[in-house]
């Protein structure tokens, strides 16, 4: 017999949250649903965010949801402390994901969605001491902003926090956290998510190139390595308002209603 998911509230989220916080949570659901279709998840851990617009609040997944379950209606919002505002299903957050997520909204003010996972090629990568290696152009993506973070066991020490705050850095959007998984970081959601589609696809591309032997693996000229990643980050890209229209358009054709 499946479990049924109420709502503890008669009254629908949409109708007691505002505009801007509700267009938050639609594209933070998606997210979820578009990990889950990549198989970025890891049963009901790892945990993806995003501020609400105007607060130091955020958003974060119910504990217990598998990542193709989360919809716009029941996320949890939590304050910059962690206490918990509103949380639809009564099913509370992962006590990790405030460690690592609250860190980071705190630390980088301007940063409004922060993703975290645990693929299997991420945390191979993450135990390789080459770490990220500049032999792919999806790897020129974030391999030039990538910091890291020594692994000190799972995240639930909160004086964790400024250590991980400060090897993330001021500006970096990506951080591979050793031993463990992938971080990535975004002004939006869309953001985000790109980052961590190239993160992600870079590691699956060393796992599979060192499986032929790491002295087999050609590196990037230094020169065409930079270009690349210039590339990537100019101003007038395409894909900054191109591919997530198209993502959202591939969870409609599928009929997912994220944004329930």
């Amino acid at each position: 017999m499946s479990a049924v998911l109420k709502p503890k509230s008669s009254k629908p989220v949409r109708e007691r949250v505002g505009r801007d916080e509700w267009q938050m949570r639609v594209d933070l659901a998606a997210c979820y649903q578009l990990a889950a279709l990549y198989k970025w998840t890891d049963l009901i851990y790892t945990h993806f965010s995003a501020r609400v617009p105007g607060t130091e609040d955020f958003l974060i997944n119910a504990y217990g949801l598998m990542f193709d379950e989360i919809t716009a209606s029941n996320l949890v919002r939590i304050d910059a402390r962690g206490k918990v505002i509103d949380d639809p299903l009564d099913l509370g957050y992962n006590e990790a994901g405030f460690v690592i997520h609250g860190c980071v909204h705190e630390a980088r003010p301007e940063v409004n969605c922060v993703i975290h996972t645990h693929t299997r090629a991420g945390v191979a990568v993450s135990a390789m001491k080459c770490g990220l290696l500049p032999i792919s152009q999806h790897a020129m993506r974030v391999q030039q902003q990538c910091t890291y973070h020594d692994y000190e066991g799972i995240a639930l020490d909160m004086g964790e926090r400024a250590r991980m705050a400060h090897d993330l850095g001021k500006t970096s959007k990506v951080m591979i956290l050793r031993n463990h998984g992938l971080l990535t970081l975004g002004e939006t959601v869309r953001e985000a998510f790109e980052l961590m589609y190239y993160l992600d696809c870079a590691c699956q591309i060393q796992v599979d190139a060192m499986a032929g032997g790491a002295d087999n693996v050609l590196l990037m000229p230094q020169g065409a390595a930079a270009t690349a990643t210039e590339q990537f980050e100019r101003a007038d890209r395409p894909s900054a308002h191109k591919d997530w229209p198209a993502l959202l358009r591939l969870l409609e054709r599928r009929g997912i209603d994220y944004a329930g």
